[in-house]
């Protein structure tokens, strides 16, 4: 923009600074980011570790954390949430091609690094979540577990006198269960893909006759 003097010449001047709503909201879009950043890292390390000392790593102060997230639950829910999304960016590049019970090797081992890294995250969001959220925040990961059952189902490499929904929920609590080993130095975490995938294959492939369990309740022949 221009303007004239009183002499008539002619003056540069100066755009309005941005300080309107886009400039704002692309702040608060920063300080949001820089705080899950921040949040993911401080958690990943120490599950228990505190609002302030996490608002002080992402560079903002107390007030600005709880103007984006008002409360602890209400952050690592967020977390959770990001964290999953690059998990299944990662799951989405293992090969789905084979055998399912490859495939099932496979993402057991990919699951597996995942969790490993993000087991403390985990283990705060046992302490603030409710378990349906914790189950509902995984479904984009529990889809691709469900397609490769429902695949090996259709093949005959995996049984179908369980329910596809019974070894979903399987394989998603094995997996919680093995970090919460992992963390409290129960097992080995390099032992972990190898423990994983032998228990699903036991759990997934088809009983054959001599060794169907019998019903409950039925009557010893």
């Amino acid at each position: 923009m221009t303007s004239s003097d009183a002499s008539g010449a002619v003056q540069a001047t100066t755009g309005p600074r941005a300080t309107g709503p886009r400039a704002q909201r692309a702040d608060a879009r920063r300080n949001v980011a820089a705080i899950l950043d921040a949040a993911t890292d401080c958690l990943a390390r120490d599950p228990e570790v505190s609002i302030a000392d996490i608002a002080a790593a992402a560079g903002v102060g107390r007030i600005t954390l709880y103007g984006h997230f008002k409360n602890r639950a209400e952050l690592i829910d967020a977390v959770m949430g990001r964290s999953i999304e690059h998990a299944d960016a990662i799951l989405g590049t293992v090969d789905p091609a084979g055998d399912p019970r490859e495939q099932l090797a496979r993402l057991a081992a990919a699951s597996w690094q995942i969790v490993h890294q993000f087991r403390n995250i985990l283990l705060a969001a046992h302490r603030e979540l409710p378990v349906e959220r914790i189950r509902g925040i995984h479904d984009p990961v529990l889809r691709r577990v469900q397609d490769l059952i429902e695949c090996g189902q259709r093949t005959g490499a995996f049984r179908t006198d369980l329910p596809m929904q019974w070894l979903t929920t399987t394989t998603f609590s094995l997996m919680h269960a093995a970090a919460e080993d992992a963390a409290a130095g129960r097992l080995d975490p390099g032992d972990a893909p190898r423990l994983i995938t032998a228990t699903l294959l036991g759990a997934f492939t088809p009983p054959s006759a001599e060794n169907t369990p019998p019903a409950p309740g039925g009557a010893a022949g």
